[in-house]
């Protein structure tokens, strides 16, 4: 059984901006179900829109990280297509997103740390036991158990972080929302980003991303209906929009979380930490959670730059900027998803920005 002073669980961006973070500082262990080579992700996908945020953008300027080009896909998107379904609303909005490709963005973000951090891939996480030296970890690998001991264990795995589940079994409170996103083969396709209302549908919203020659269609669906016939509904509806579909190129789905109540937020306790949508730092009204998986990642990192001792009392200082943020973004929410406030808004045109001459919105509508 090897000592490692940081176990992170999960190597998606959250995990792998911490190990990159403290990587000469500590010796670290990531551990993750997958494994997050170029060789495994050229066959998986995941389930992501692929759109940088401007608050992602601003936190990788802060890292003095550029993207490489292969990350990027175009088209470059700077409008948003906003659509109420059920009234036949629709405005534009100007926004700059990166448009990129989340599988290769994984692999870089893990190329960043993957020299001097030890990793253990295709590996579960399936409990541990908190000691006063330290954790010990039970893991899962290649049909036996491992032991391994680190002084702080970090969850950095997901929406239904197993971490979070054990150690904080009284802090399980969520709302989880399934997301499914369909590729289809396209050309000609519209250069922006779709983004669609329908209560019929969903009480959150649904989503169109041109990718190369390819679009993405995708809906975060509340549990407990039939999330096939839902978006099966999301795409006939779409039709009579003009939006064509080609060949169904690949289906992938994943759970969020929304976090509507602050009790869903939790960044753990003592020896253990949680970063990224293992502790809730998602937004409520956009699912966008890149930019809280950095800043999650970096508010942990400096805790930690100034020593283990007091660290956690540390990061859930700096975590008070992530709750009012989410906050804030609850209460933005109803603006977007309040039937009422989201159509008198669409109808007034507040912020919209007029595309250039009713024949180029005719040719938006025919490539879309």
């Amino acid at each position: 059984m090897s000592m490692y002073d940081i176990a992170i669980i999960g190597a998606g961006p959250a995990g792998t901006t911490l190990a990159r973070l403290l990587r000469h500082k500590y010796k670290i262990l990531v551990v993750d179900k997958q494994n997050h080579t170029e060789s495994f992700l050229a066959g998986g996908h995941k389930c992501c829109g692929g759109l940088l945020a401007p608050d992602a953008q601003k936190l990788l300027s802060q890292f003095g990280l550029g993207l490489p080009k292969e990350i990027l896909v175009s088209p470059q998107l700077f409008v948003v297509r906003t659509i109420d379904l059920k009234s036949g609303r629709e405005r534009f909005y100007q926004r700059h997103y990166i448009n990129i490709d989340r599988r290769k963005l994984d692999t870089w973000l893990f190329s960043l740390a993957a020299d001097a951090v030890s990793y253990l891939p295709d590996t579960l996480f399936k409990g541990c036991k908190v000691e006063r030296d330290g954790v010990e970890l039970e893991l899962w690998q290649k049909g036996k158990t491992v032991r391994e001991k680190s002084r702080i264990l970090v969850g950095a795995d997901g929406a239904r972080s197993c971490v979070r589940k054990i150690c904080f079994p009284q802090k399980n409170h969520y709302k989880f929302y399934f997301s499914l996103q369909e590729w289809f083969e396209g050309q000609k396709l519209a250069p922006y980003f779709s983004a669609l209302f329908d209560p019929e549908i969903t009480d959150f919203y649904a989503w169109t991303i041109p990718k190369e020659n390819q679009l993405l269609v995708g809906a975060s669906l509340e549990l407990g209906c039939d999330i096939y016939a839902k978006f099966s509904m999301l795409k006939e509806k779409l039709k009579s929009y003009g939006y064509g579909f080609g060949r169904s190129i690949k289906k992938r789905g994943a759970f969020i979380q929304r976090p509507v109540k602050g009790r869903y937020l939790w960044c753990g306790g003592k020896q253990v930490a949680l970063i990224g949508e293992a502790a809730g730092w998602i937004s409520p009204s956009s699912a966008e959670g890149l930019s809280y998986a950095f800043k999650s990642a970096l508010y942990l990192a400096q805790a930690l730059w100034q020593g283990p001792e007091g660290f956690h009392a540390r990061y859930k200082k700096s975590c008070a900027s992530l709750r009012r943020n989410i906050l804030l973004k609850n209460l933005k929410s109803p603006f977007m998803y309040n039937n009422g406030l989201r159509n008198l808004i669409l109808r007034t045109g507040i912020g919209h920005v007029e595309l250039a001459g009713p024949a180029f919105k005719q040719r938006s509508r025919e490539l879309s």
